[in-house]
Parts: structure tokens; C-alpha cells; sequence
């Protein structure tokens, strides 16, 4: 098994879900982060003064795949992510040793 970390862009967010679902992903973990890579934050102009934003707001994607399926779901969350504009975000895998469903006791890719 495969966890996939992906940050994207907020609105991406429901396009990724549904291009997700349509390939077999059953689930993710959805949370709201605020981060900066290469783009080391802007600056923006509010009631006309301008302020540095270090940190950018995207969404954290976590997701448990079978370890043959974890290419399709990098490949699906980039294509779908993608704006060509800095700050498209980054996606990490990693193993996944044991997964466990709590409601039955189901363990590893049966409790996906």
C-alpha cells in the first residue's frame, strides 16, 4: 500500500475529487494547510498598503492506494492539478505499512 501527500491549489480541490473518483479512489483526507516552496510567498495591497503573505493557503491531500494503483492516482492528481503557474504544489509516496478498517477489523488493502 501507498499513502499519496499531495498540496494543491484550493480550487482545484473538487476538480482533483472528481477525477479521483472517476479512476476507483474510494477515499482521502482533505485538510486545509498554508505553506511556501519556491515561491516563498507574495506581497498583496489591502485598504492600500501593501504587506507580505509568507504563507500560501492550498489543501492537503492524503490518500491510502494499493501499491499497483499509486502511479495512476500521481499521474491523475498532477494532470488535473496542473495550472502551469508556480505554486501548482508538490506530491510525496510513501509505504504504507498496515491499515486497519476500526467498524470490522478488516487489515491492509481490505480495509481500503
Amino acid at each position: 500500500m501507498k499513502l499519496i501527500i499531495a498540496a494543491i491549489k484550493p480550487f482545484k480541490l473538487e476538480e482533483v475529487r472528481e477525477a479521483l473518483t472517476s479512476i476507483g479512489v474510494r477515499g482521502m483526507m482533505v485538510t486545509e494547510i498554508k505553506g511556501f516552496g519556491s515561491q516563498s510567498g507574495h506581497t498583496e495591497i489591502y485598504r492600500g498598503a501593501e504587506y507580505a503573505v509568507n504563507f500560501v493557503p492550498k489543501v492537503k491531500l492524503e490518500i491510502v492506494v494499493a501499491s499497483a494503483m499509486a502511479d495512476q492516482v500521481v499521474e491523475t492528481i498532477t494532470t488535473t492539478a496542473k495550472t502551469d503557474k508556480i505554486g501548482d504544489g508538490k506530491i510525496f509516496v510513501l509505504d504504507v505499512a498496515q491499515a486497519v478498517r476500526v467498524r470490522t477489523g478488516e487489515t491492509n488493502d481490505d480495509a481500503l
